[in-house]
């Protein structure tokens, strides 16, 4: 199997990432105590503990609790530049050559901000980021799910009025259940109509209807997990042995599936890493990216998630260049960078690790 220290080398792209999942333990406690606020602990180990918890109960919605504390420090533009660049280094730390990170802006207007103020905030932290590690990224504007579809469409408009400064696309994010992407139709016409890019949050914690709405309602062009997609097939052990008109279509298409093993099974979108569909979408040629969703409530990183695709699933070197190639094919940003960062980065990279492992 693949080692630890080979996966630690590898260049990697990360397509799934939200901002608000992702801070560090010790930058929630200086900004709790900077702001006076209430969280569950001051010392990092213990409350980065408390957030793995709360996270791993098989449920959608009480994964997404702990959001409550980590949006509540993130109120001002100076703590929401710093998180932002905390981020980029983060990523840089974990090999990773090029980031997609969302976050909803209407979740950080709690001290007066606009929508306009956080999301300039949000980019000057990532800006610096990428001054200071040669990350490339891109930004995703996400509307929730339980919100009315007014807002979803402003979430819309500022994210394609920043599509020159950063912002690469929109999502729509929060528990699926009882909230259908189709009741935000308005925002996904609106950014279609101005030919910009949409993901979308759908069969994770919903089935396959959920799936087909995302796609064929509201135009996604990539999928947010996608894990009860498992439920359009028949299987023979990993073996498809008929597929619906919907998965035919998603791989027909090369739709990509944004997968976050961890998450999925915390959350309960999977029973278990052994009975999670990765594999099956994976060895069927469905276009599959691995991603962290949210490295701190998951206590994840993307070498931790590719260690455990090694472990479960077998891959080898190959696979994960693949896997990588394919989500830099699957990132909303312009085609030449796409090439370039695929053939000077990931591809040039991957060559001397492939070269090492053929004499070993």
């Amino acid at each position: 199997m693949i080692s630890k220290e080979i996966i630690s080398q590898l260049p990697k792209v990360e397509l799934h990432y939200h901002l608000d999942g992702a801070l560090r333990p010790k930058t929630i406690i200086d900004l709790a105590e900077e702001q006076s606020l209430h969280i569950p602990s001051h010392e990092p180990d213990p409350l980065a503990q408390w957030f793995h918890r709360g996270a791993d109960r098989k449920s959608l919605a009480m994964y997404l609790e702990g959001f409550s504390i980590t949006c509540s420090v993130m109120q001002d533009k100076k703590s929401l530049q710093r998180i932002a660049r905390e981020a980029m280094e983060d990523l840089h730390n974990d090999g990773v050559v090029y980031a997609e990170i969302r976050f909803s802006p209407v979740l950080h207007q709690e001290k007066g901000l606009t929508l306009e103020e956080i999301v300039h905030a949000v980019l000057l932290g990532l800006n610096e980021g990428r001054e200071a590690t040669k990350v490339e990224y891109g930004l995703i504007l996400c509307a929730m799910r339980h919100q009315d579809g007014k807002i979803s469409r402003e979430i819309a408009e500022l994210a394609v009025d920043f599509r020159t400064r950063g912002v690469v696309g929109f999502d729509i994010a929060g528990d699926e259940y009882g909230h259908p992407p189709k009741r935000h139709l308005d925002a996904f016409q609106f950014v279609r109509d101005k030919n910009f890019n949409i993901t979308i949050h759908a069969g994770e914690a919903f089935g396959i209807e959920s799936i087909w709405q995302a796609i064929q309602i509201c135009g996604a062009h990539r999928i947010g997990h996608g894990t009860r997609l498992l439920e359009d097939m028949t299987l023979d052990g990993s073996k498809i042995e008929k597929m619906g008109t919907l998965s035919h279509f998603i791989r027909d298409k090369r739709i990509p599936l944004e997968i976050c093993l961890s998450s999925n099974i915390q959350t309960g979108a999977a029973p278990s890493l052994a009975e999670h569909p990765f594999p099956v979408f994976f060895r069927n040629h469905f276009r599959v990216t691995l991603n962290t969703d949210n490295t701190l409530m998951s206590n994840t990183t993307m070498s931790k998630e590719m260690e455990l695709a090694a472990e479960y699933y077998n891959l080898e070197l190959h696979d994960f260049e693949r896997i990588t190639i394919n989500s830099m094919k699957s990132a909303f940003i312009d085609y030449e960078k796409r090439l370039e960062i695929i053939y000077d980065v990931v591809k040039s990279r991957f060559a001397p690790l492939k070269e090492q492992r053929k004499y070993n």
